[in-house]
């Protein structure tokens, strides 16, 4: 490592604003950020530093959706690879321009934004589809708030709905499923054009007609859906990590989690014959992997303990309405981005609650 800091240290003055490459500053210092820590120190105290910066903050979720990227290469094949590496290419792409032309730091968020797109897109979404959503959703979603920190929606959730709305017919495709010829290709690259293979619906769009897909099914992942959200038990170990780690708040994913099972247990026990049961709808679709991973984003959601409660139970209940009494099979995505407007709302009416209580008390 003292070699590599080396020539880190011996290209820095061709960085700087009298050297050759000054526009490429934000660059350089992005790659010795992600191997050192950055050199900057703070001019005045206080010297007090967060243990938990952007750089952990990011590798901690990066290792946390390491059981759903496993399985999705045994699932899919390297195809995934193809998609998370085109990700990060357009999608980084755009957040070097922004730097660049602002004169900043590249920051480490996209790092986490770029491995989270290509989760949520069904396994036979073309590659440039891939390209053109995450760099509307880093453009749109991010750098013109201002870039990471200052973004309202999640990114990667904003070029999804973009896709969404702009390729209906191809996202609503459904991926092809494990046990269709695609399981055991870890070490190949699967052309989905080329698969003999059958292609199988979703169990949310077998739900609407009228066909439950078994639970052990969508516990090990053997179904089709989006890449990264089929298997509810990588999942639920990467989000678990989350949680203990406190990188994750447990109330978001709580909340989410519980109205979601509230709701639907009511459904369910109403019209059984209409509406799946409370555990087949935890385990369908993205709604667990949006409630470890999309939801807990901690630039978009509220910062307030009690803003983080009701910010759960929208999302969770906004998921099953949208799933139960609409056209789209899955509200996942457009749950959450509702929940990224509200939050900063919940926020506020929180805050001035806390101060007029103090107000009162005082």
């Amino acid at each position: 490592m003292k070699f590599l800091l080396r020539i880190f240290e011996s290209v820095r003055p061709n960085f700087e604003e009298s050297g050759k490459l000054t526009r490429l500053k934000p660059v350089y210092e992005a790659l010795e950020n992600f191997c050192f820590a950055p050199s900057s120190r703070t001019l005045a105290g206080p010297y007090v530093r967060d243990p938990l910066d952007v750089k952990r903050f990011m590798s901690m979720v990066i290792a946390a959706l390491v059981p759903c990227i496993l399985l999705s290469f045994y699932f899919f094949g390297l195809r995934v690879l193809a998609m998370i590496v085109v990700s990060y290419a357009a999608g980084g792409a755009v957040e070097v321009i922004f730097a660049m032309v602002r004169k900043e730091d590249i920051n480490e968020g996209f790092l986490v934004t770029g491995m989270l797109f290509p989760l949520i897109m069904p396994p036979t979404a073309p590659l440039w589809m891939v390209a053109v959503g995450v760099a509307f959703g880093v453009f749109v979603g991010k750098e013109l708030f201002g870039g990471t920190g200052r973004n309202i929606f999640n990114p990667a959730l904003v070029g999804r709905c973009f896709l969404l709305l702009a390729y209906p017919a191809e996202i609503k495709r459904a991926g092809l499923i494990a046990g269709s010829g695609l399981t055991g290709r870890l070490f190949q690259y699967v052309d989905i054009s080329n698969v003999d293979a059958i292609s199988e619906a979703t169990p949310l769009v077998l739900a609407k007609q009228g066909q439950l897909t078994e639970l052990s099914n969508m516990f090990m992942g053997n179904i089709s859906g989006c890449v990264g959200e089929t298997s509810a038990l990588a999942i639920i170990i990467g989000g678990a990590f989350l949680v203990l780690t406190r990188v994750a708040n447990w109330r978001t994913v709580v909340s989410i989690l519980g109205s979601s099972a509230l709701l639907a247990g009511i459904l369910h026990h109403v019209q059984p014959d209409k509406f799946a049961p409370v555990l087949w709808h935890l385990s369908a679709g993205g709604l667990l992997f949006g409630a470890f991973f999309m939801a807990t984003d901690p630039v978009s959601s509220p910062t307030t303990n009690a803003g983080k409660w009701v910010y759960g139970i929208i999302i969770g209940l906004v998921v099953m309405l949208i799933r139960n009494f609409s056209g789209y099979v899955e509200g996942v995505t457009f749950a959450i981005l509702l929940g990224n407007i509200v939050a900063p709302i919940l926020d506020e009416i929180v805050l001035k609650i806390r101060l007029r209580r103090l107000a009162s008390e005082g």
